[in-house]
């Protein structure tokens, strides 16, 4: 069974829809998530882990630690001390440390809501990427997952899909659109990670 610690700052419904194909989707039998971690005391997602009886810590800004390592740090330990296999960030909204990315390099995942390459990048995230969609008169865009490295939405694409992008489309109406085929996606690239289809 692979044990999963999910990274989340907001609202946490792709955190949620792992949690749900762990019982009874795709990873059901194959993987359980162990462990939240938020840096938003406020964030809706840690409600969700208290109500799914998962365990949740908040480590919040970096400005509460003495420096950027011991930050990392306490995000590593209680990684380490949950015995996790896999990281998925779900909108965690802060850089992952480079000790955290060596520690479980090609085990940390990330859901980007576009076609990566196209609108990565740091600055591109939520709105931000579906106004730029819009604004650029794109006909498709999509989501995509991929493991994390040590510059923003440059690691290997895990899984992408598509949606069709209308001309009268808003960015809300994008994103709304994006955010279905991200509750897929998201333990589809999971259980591909955990049978070494990549």
């Amino acid at each position: 069974m692979m044990r999963i610690a999910v990274l989340v700052s907001g609202e946490g419904s792709n955190m949620q829809s792992i949690i749900d194909s762990t019982k009874n989707g795709n990873l059901k039998g194959i993987a359980q998530v162990v462990l939240v971690i938020s840096n938003n005391s406020n964030a809706y997602a840690l409600r969700r882990a208290e109500n799914e009886n998962i365990k949740f810590v908040c480590i919040e800004e970096r400005k509460n630690f003495g420096n950027e390592k011991s930050f990392n740090g306490a995000i590593l330990e209680e990684l380490e001390k949950a015995k996790t296999n896999i990281v998925c960030l779900a909108g965690y909204m802060k850089m992952i440390g480079h000790v955290i990315i060596e520690a479980y390099h090609n085990r940390i995942l990330n859901i980007h809501p576009a076609l990566l390459p196209k609108f990565g990048g740091k600055g591109m995230y939520g709105h931000y990427v579906h106004e730029a969609v819009v604004k650029a008169k794109e006909t498709e865009s999509g989501a995509t997952v991929h493991f994390v490295e040590k510059e923003y939405d440059n690691g290997e694409i895990i899984i992408q899909q598509k949606i069709e992008v209308f001309k009268n489309d808003s960015p809300e109406d994008v994103a709304k659109k994006v955010l279905v085929i991200e509750h897929q996606i998201y333990p589809e690239a999971i259980k591909k990670i955990i049978e070494n289809k990549m």
